[in-house]
């Protein structure tokens, strides 16, 4: 496969006011060099899925607008399904041109996923598994092994109770199938379109959210989770009232929220200023390989699921983006770069 030295592209150069405000289509933007050591390799990505982070991160560390995190013009998007494109001469890895392969890459890059080649280290690269879907491989990158890795360090033994404050989202629709593989009692909140999905995916008890107070119907139960995991940051008083409902001993994990300041706030106010009484783990995803491999495994095994929202073609980008910044996706949101070499 010849190395391209165009590609089609999303690109964005400033990130004032946002990332996905400044996307403007390329269909002749520079592509990726060819790697340039054993362990990288190029590939050329046939579905994507959108996360928070593909925006949220280029826009937090800024100065007058342009992001420090990588050289512009860039391409936002982390997770991704595609073809091995080239290798290095002296590759001596698992990987061969024109293999199916999926992965994260492991921080926005100026050449993100929203472009129809990424360098990728092997690191961050896994075989596509026999029965696993191209879209379905794409969404296996951040979201996955956030719900993964926000279970698997605290819950060792069947029988506990984990609340989940957001279920229906992107990471909420796996913590919810994981915390069940691990025998838990699962209670989440979602609004009420969504109930009959959470409960589809396992969830035992669902808190509507727009019907309730969700602090105080959870201050209602007493203490009785073991663990809590938080995609949303809101109810806002949802940490500082958490010993009210969390065990002794439990830890409460924020993987998301709507502003960064929310996560900020709760890790340094004190309890005597009315931060919370329980153990707080803003949780950073850990790239791990390991990780990557053994979730391409349970897609395989059918022990988990793909909840996916809606599938956009690529001229769609933006409106992909929007809905995913909306807030009421139910699942995971995906983009085909290209129909091309799917078969």
């Amino acid at each position: 496969m010849p190395h391209p030295s165009t590609m089609k592209a999303w690109l964005y150069n400033s990130t004032t006011p946002s990332v996905d405000a400044n996307l403007t289509f390329d269909a002749s933007a520079r592509s990726p060099l060819a790697p340039s050591r054993p362990d990288q390799v190029l590939v050329k990505i046939l579905s994507t899925s959108l996360n928070p982070a593909d925006c949220k991160v280029p826009e937090q560390v800024t100065i007058l607008g342009r992001t420090l995190i990588c050289s512009l013009p860039a391409s936002p998007g982390l997770d991704f399904c595609g073809r091995v494109a080239a290798t290095h001469a002296n590759h001596q890895g698992e990987f061969q041109v024109n293999q199916l392969v999926y992965g994260c890459l492991a921080r926005p890059r100026t050449y993100g996923t929203t472009g129809e080649y990424v360098l990728v280290d092997e690191n961050d690269l896994a075989a596509l598994p026999e029965g696993v879907s191209i879209d379905d491989a794409a969404c296996v990158g951040v979201a996955i092994r956030t719900a993964y890795q926000s279970l698997k360090y605290y819950i060792k033994t069947p029988g506990k109770k984990v609340f989940i404050n957001g279920g229906s989202g992107g990471c909420g629709v796996f913590a919810i199938q994981f915390a069940k593989n691990l025998g838990a009692h699962v209670t989440v909140t979602c609004s009420g379109r969504n109930v009959s999905l959470v409960k589809e995916l396992g969830a035992d008890e669902v808190i509507d959210y727009t019907s309730v107070d969700v602090t105080e119907t959870l201050k209602e139960k007493g203490q009785v989770f073991d663990h809590v995991i938080d995609h949303i940051g809101f109810p806002s008083d949802l940490y500082a009232q958490c010993h009210h409902f969390l065990k002794p001993g439990g830890r409460y994990v924020q993987v998301g929220s709507k502003s960064i300041m929310i996560v900020v706030w709760r890790v340094i106010t004190p309890r005597f200023f009315g931060g919370g009484r329980r153990w707080f783990v803003p949780l950073m995803l850990e790239n791990s390989k390991e990780d990557l491999v053994a979730m391409g495994k349970y897609l395989a095994e059918k022990k988990i699921r793909v909840v996916v929202d809606e599938v956009f073609g690529f001229e769609d980008v933006k409106k992909a983006y929007e809905k995913l910044h909306s807030g009421r996706a139910r699942g995971k949101i995906v983009v085909r770069v290209t129909e091309e070499g799917r078969e």
